[in-house]
């Protein structure tokens, strides 16, 4: 992780979670970054100021009206030396302010002026993470560009059991080294479709797959790091929608492609993740088939859907395709390549441990329309995500990127 010379404020909001702002601060600070603290007055009664002095070797900001403070790290000062704003923790009071705009303390101040990103991690009781309240003020905080890393599930403080745990320091950094890194697909639309389809028998029956969408939304939330404006294309999935991701739900392949066609001109990169049906019921019965009138071997009639995949040849300037195989991947590959009309298609052998549906690993083949094939090693998908993303952008000319802005 290298954050060296760059310029981060962490603000430290009122909760018992305000200690591990210190683990926060000694970690940015061993990357190489300079940091700055904002504390409330209530994080002072958890842990004090000069705590995250020593830590950061800076003095530490807690009062608006203080004019020493003011004449040496005014809170104007400290927003526009920002290139990152962090808050950790993010207690359901300062969401709530933050969302609401107010600017009644240092920390509330310096977070409305500063144009740098704000990453929250939240932390609070399970029961007021879960309050409508908390999480309506955090989408508009969301909607509004912000982004989260975490809370945790796992014992809490106060006893309860669930969400709310603050997420590790070392987590956090790391989701600042993302916000601070490349921004290389900044001005440029680029549609994700991720998860399963779903074809329905019956209202309660339905033909479907494995697919959980991680992968997909792996790719949108790496994505919407780098800059680009992304729409993601979602099958059925409990998964959370990345933050700065447009997402649209859908069940069928139909409303799938309905979906993709929708949003697909004018994108400079259409990456087909979805594990689309192939066949669905030639007919869907109103009401739900009863055992008793099926027999012991009910026959299902199946159709063909479309081939989404293929309709999107030539509709954007780099369409990405996916391959999951179960043997001679790279072969299968290289005839998908071929057959669909990809630029880029990216296999995998699903029946690997580790490499599958569900799974929070990924190992691919990149096989891209100029011959080049890259083998990667098994890694977390979001580096596999990065790495499907560089091999994209590489694909991306020029001028497709200026026609694509």
């Amino acid at each position: 992780m290298q954050l060296s010379g760059r310029r981060i404020v962490v603000g430290v909001a009122g909760g018992i979670a305000a200690y591990k702002a210190a683990e926060l601060v000694r970690a940015l600070v061993k990357a190489g970054a300079e940091v700055r603290v904002v504390m409330t007055e209530a994080a002072q009664k958890f842990i004090t100021p000069l705590t995250l002095q020593a830590l950061s070797q800076h003095p530490v900001a807690t009062d608006t009206f203080d004019l020493t403070q003011e004449a040496t790290i005014g809170h104007i000062q400290l927003a526009d030396a920002a290139e990152l704003l962090v808050i950790a923790p993010a207690t359901a009071d300062v969401i709530a302010r933050l969302a609401h705009g107010m600017a009644n303390d240092l920390l509330t101040t310096v977070a409305l002026a500063c144009r740098a990103p704000l990453l929250l991690a939240p932390a609070m009781n399970v029961n007021m993470w879960r309050h409508p309240a908390t999480q309506a003020n955090l989408r508009v905080l969301v909607e509004r560009g912000a982004h989260t890393v975490g809370p945790d599930a796992g014992e809490l403080a106060c006893g309860w059991v669930g969400e709310g745990r603050m997420i590790e320091a070392a987590d956090i950094a790391a989701a600042c080294a993302e916000l601070l890194g490349p921004r290389d697909w900044a001005g440029r639309r680029v549609v994700v479709t991720a998860g399963p389809t779903y074809e329905p028998i019956d209202p309660v029956r339905f033909v479907g797959n494995r697919s959980t969408g991680k992968m997909g939304f792996a790719i949108a939330a790496r994505a919407a790091r780098r800059g680009a404006e992304v729409t993601l294309i979602a099958g059925p999935t409990a998964l959370p929608t990345p933050a700065g991701v447009t997402r649209i739900d859908v069940a069928t392949a139909l409303e799938m492609r309905a979906a993709t066609l929708q949003h697909v001109d004018g994108s400079a990169m259409v990456v087909m993740t979805a594990a689309v049906a192939d066949y669905r019921p030639a007919a869907e019965s109103p009401q739900k088939l009863k055992k008793e009138a099926l027999g012991d071997a009910p026959a299902l009639t199946l159709t063909k859907n479309p081939d989404i995949l293929a309709e999107l040849k030539g509709r954007a300037p780099v369409v990405v395709g996916f391959a999951a195989e179960t043997e001679d991947v790279e072969r299968h590959a290289a005839e998908k390549l071929q057959r669909k009309g990809c630029d880029l298609i990216v296999a995998n052998d699903v029946s690997e441990e580790g490499s599958g549906f569900g799974t929070d690993t990924n190992r691919v083949v990149l096989r891209a329309r100029d011959g080049s094939v890259e083998r990667l090693p098994r890694l977390a998908k979001d580096e596999v995500a990065d790495r499907i993303l560089d091999r994209a952008r590489a694909l991306l000319g020029p001028s497709e990127a200026v026609a694509a802005r």
